[in-house]
């Protein structure tokens, strides 16, 4: 029997309660503000959004995700609407911290095509696991603190530095 290839997947801990993190993950016009790549999220339905994401070289993208399934302050999962075995699927499940006030987040990403999907993201410089672990910590930064500063994994400029490898200087 052939195993199906572990998708990227990333943990983080945020100093926030559970209701306050779900709450503003929920809200898929919050995303832009830190996913890397994902430059505005308009709400095009009653849980349908569609997104305006930065691809490598600066090629603009539309993509419609619909939430699939939500469990308040628990889980959120959503999916990108092309083509069945085309998709991409998001989990993101919220869980209490080991103290109170702590919430514990777990996002999992399956990209289209396996391993072979995620190795070609890397090629072209998205590497799933990484940008995964990157958001998640960027959305910590910006419960805790307000503010993004961590430009790893996102799109040169969006978060007001450039990103990392690129040498030039902000204007």
């Amino acid at each position: 029997m052939r195993r199906s290839p572990s998708p990227a997947e990333a943990k983080v801990t945020i100093e926030r309660r559970v209701a306050d993190v779900f709450n503003f993950y929920r809200d898929f016009q919050n995303l832009p503000r830190f996913l890397g790549d994902v430059m505005t999220s308009e709400q095009v339905g009653p849980a349908t959004f569609r997104w305006t994401i930065r691809g490598p070289l600066g090629v603009r993208l539309r993509s419609t995700v619909r939430l699939t399934e939500e469990r308040t302050n628990e889980l959120l999962r959503y999916e990108t609407t092309t083509a069945p075995g085309m998709r991409t699927h998001w989990t993101v499940e919220f869980s209490p911290g080991s103290e109170p006030g702590r919430t514990e987040v777990h996002e999992v990403l399956k990209t289209p095509f396996g391993r072979l999907g995620r190795m070609a993201l890397t090629l072209v410089g998205k590497p799933p696991g990484a940008e995964v672990a990157a958001n998640l910590r960027r959305l910590k930064q910006l419960l805790e603190t307000g503010s993004v500063t961590d430009t790893e994994h996102a799109v040169a400029g969006k978060f007001g530095r450039p990103a990392v490898g690129d040498h030039r200087r902000p204007a």
